[in-house]
């Protein structure tokens, strides 16, 4: 009997796929891109861009579908990621082993388990400050921040309201707008 070979970075980046990510020590596929998701990343990366300027509040690097090798095992394609000027000086380049300051996944239906527990947790054990989950289909952002060794809400948002949402918070964000309405 074999024993199961857990797959690394190095597997990673040498896979012919396109769309994959490496979670837990295995090479899966990305969920296929629908209308909805695009929307919901499109309209996040608009809501958030004066922070993504040099003349922006906060100073942000905000980054769409971008791979971070959290470690050996572990390097999820994240929908959007951020990493503030003052951590990342200089603009990034290929795979981001620099742990992201805050991290946004926009679910997927039928992929729900691996952001809500397995990204979820990786972030929590790599001490991600802030995370944010989007369910585009109910129009719901629910915002975590990182407390002591764990998560917890800080903001569940499914009203077509204008919101500060940590770390953000120094812009206000048109959740009817980002939520796709």
């Amino acid at each position: 009997m074999e024993a199961y070979k857990l797959s690394t970075i190095a597997d990673l980046m040498e896979s012919p796929e396109e769309r994959v990510e490496l979670i837990n020590g295995e090479i899966v596929r990305r969920p296929m891109a629908r209308a909805e998701h695009g929307i919901v990343q499109h309209r996040a990366g608009v809501e958030l861009g004066p922070c993504d300027r040099k003349s922006g509040p906060g100073g942000w690097w905000i980054i769409t579908e971008v791979s971070v090798n959290y470690d050996l095992h572990q390097c999820p394609s994240h929908d959007l990621a951020g990493w503030r000027n003052e951590r990342m000086p200089e603009r990034p380049h290929g795979v981001i082993e620099l742990t992201p300051d805050w991290v946004c996944e926009i679910l997927s239906p039928g992929h729900e388990r691996k952001d809500t527990l397995t990204i979820f947790l990786l972030l929590q054990r790599h001490r991600v400050p802030f995370y944010w989950l989007i369910w585009p289909e109910d129009r719901t952002l629910v915002a975590y921040r990182l407390d002591g060794d764990h998560y917890r809400v800080i903001a569940t948002l499914s009203e077509p309201v204008r919101a500060r949402i940590p770390p953000f918070d120094e812009i206000e964000l048109d959740l009817a707008y980002l939520l796709g309405e």
